[in-house]
């Protein structure tokens, strides 16, 4: 029996491919947030390969330190997908064999018009006695809930698709049902920044924090498109969000000339809501990234209601027949120059009848650098209402770096001029 206190859990996750460093463990990280978001806070995670004397080792372990384990991968039907077995032998639980699965998976494979369901696959169907089964639409292998003297084994499928799903439908639910009481959710808010790196925008807030009530963390989490700041405070008073509301209002005017968007909101969905609501378009005209801006737009359904389209204008001669961009202008100031930026985006603006432009150049890496303009070195502008205003960066990293840094450098001056802060 639980005492009344505060749950722990943990996370093990099955499969040689993880364990040599061939896939990395997503899912892993991706349960531990879901976990402490449903106040269950994570006291350790394992990776473990595909072995049952190892698999078996890892949830003693972690039962010793949590009283919800969640164990990932090793559900299939082939050879080495071996947790449903090596779980039962460590409870002392016969695998039996569910004819509800046994029939699901009989009426899966007939819907994908196979005419017999392959004998490897019943191996799925086999479940510890006494668990509770969860269905699994995206996949064949169900979830499986063990409950022994108060611990509980949650077995879910490697396939990420199929673990979120199943964890998302059911296992909140459960975990929700079953331990109410237990559960302290821990509450956040994450507000995202770019064009600042960590070191800098640590120094900016340095006293300002001081000002946060001592039971709300601060997280610095850097990436290659910008510095998103998490706030958490556990709820268990039921004021953390008068807590996160007073960190808010410490933190906005510190971060405000960096800042663009509050959670999982990325820069370009807040450009889209900009661009919708002044009805207004954009288009793009790329060198270094080679479509990577433009990627990223049309990645969000809907696109084409703000956006005009994207040139890939690598080289000179594109840059100057598709563009019109003067070749005398790119033989005096360079191929990598704000001259050439600004044209790019003021060019592809006027060419597709869009409203606002965005040009970039630069040089990528790993070669072809050269001492005026070093490898990572871009120039990006932005053109709107006639007016351009142009950047000269050198980002530091390899090549993909160079491109993600440049992109969303590029696409943080263009918010700030919807914005109206680049004056």
């Amino acid at each position: 029996m639980i005492e009344s206190r505060v749950m722990n859990s943990a996370v093990v996750a099955v499969g040689n491919e993880l364990l040599i460093g061939k896939t990395v463990d997503t899912n892993g990280s991706w349960l531990s947030e879901k976990l402490t978001d449903l106040g269950v806070p994570v006291a350790g995670r394992w990776v473990t390969g595909d072995d049952p004397g190892s698999i078996q080792d890892c949830i003693k372990d972690a039962l010793e330190k949590a009283d919800i384990v969640i164990v990932t991968g090793g559900l299939g039907p082939t050879s080495d997908d071996l947790t449903r077995p090596a779980v039962a032998d460590l409870f002392r639980h016969k695998l039996i064999e569910d004819p509800v699965l046994v029939q699901r998976l009989h009426d899966r494979f007939s819907a994908m018009g196979y005419d017999s369901l392959p004998q490897r696959n019943l191996v799925q169907a086999k479940v510890p006695e006494g668990a509770i089964v969860i269905d699994n639409k995206e996949g064949t292998a169900p979830g499986l809930i063990i409950e022994d003297a108060g611990r509980v084994v949650i077995l879910l499928p490697g396939v990420p698709r199929e673990m979120k799903m199943i964890f998302d439908l059911k296992v909140k639910e459960y975990i929700n049902s079953q331990f109410r009481s237990h559960l302290i959710p821990t509450l956040e808010r994450t507000f995202n920044t770019s064009g600042i790196p960590e070191s800098l925008l640590a120094e900016e807030m340095a006293g300002h924090t001081d000002k946060f009530p001592p039971d709300v963390s601060l997280a610095f989490l850097p990436g290659l498109k910008g510095v998103s700041l998490r706030i958490t405070t556990p709820d268990t008073d039921g004021k953390g969000l008068a807590r996160l509301g007073l960190c808010e209002e410490v933190l906005m005017p510190v971060i405000a000339p960096h800042f663009y968007s509050m959670g999982a909101t990325d820069i370009v969905d807040t450009l889209a809501s900009l661009l919708l609501s002044a009805k207004k378009n954009l288009a793009v005209g790329e060198s270094c990234t080679g479509g990577l801006i433009s990627k990223r737009i049309t990645d969000r359904p809907g696109s084409s209601r703000y956006f005009r389209g994207g040139i890939i204008a690598y080289d000179v001669e594109t840059k100057s027949s598709v563009l019109g961009i003067e070749k005398q202008i790119i033989a005096t100031k360079g191929v990598v120059s704000q001259e050439v930026a600004s044209l790019l985006a003021e060019r592809s603006a006027r060419l597709m009848n869009a409203d606002f432009g965005i040009g970039i150049t630069g040089v990528a890496g790993p070669s072809v650098g050269s001492s005026d303009v070093p490898v990572g070195t871009v120039c990006y502008a932005v053109f709107g209402d006639g007016r351009v205003h142009t950047f000269q960066k050198v980002f530091g990293g390899n090549r993909q770096a160079v491109r993600t840094r440049a992109a969303q450098a590029a696409l943080f001056s263009f918010f700030q001029m919807l914005t109206n802060k680049l004056d």
